[in-house]
């Protein structure tokens, strides 16, 4: 068997590999699932900035602490996930709450 050969051999399944349905279908699922990972860690992104955002804006205050754990940890990759809307308007709500000398509760 000649290096040409091989090489028309491997080409002939390769190609017949990316036509099949089958891959297509994998690959589309595993894009589906990967897009449905991302949508739920945006949801529950979402709901807990909105939780504890609410808890120090009814509070009046939030602590040095808190306020990176919010927004660093949560509002920042959340945003980058494309999130925004009533999350954003808490956030903006919270950063101009004072920073308060307890290390919260």
């Amino acid at each position: 068997m000649d290096v040409n050969h091989i090489v028309e051999l491997c080409a002939t399944i390769l190609c017949s590999v990316i036509a099949s349905s089958g891959f297509w279908t994998f690959f589309m699922s595993r894009k589906d699932q990967e897009k449905a990972q991302k949508d739920m860690l945006k949801g529950l992104g979402h709901d807990r900035i909105m939780e504890l955002g609410m808890k120090y804006i009814e509070r009046g205050e939030i602590s040095k602490d808190e306020y990176e754990n919010l927004v660093d940890y949560l509002w920042t990759p959340y945003e980058e996930l494309g999130g925004n809307g009533s999350a954003a308007r808490v956030i903006k709500e919270v950063k101009e709450l004072p920073i308060s000398n307890h290390s919260g509760v």
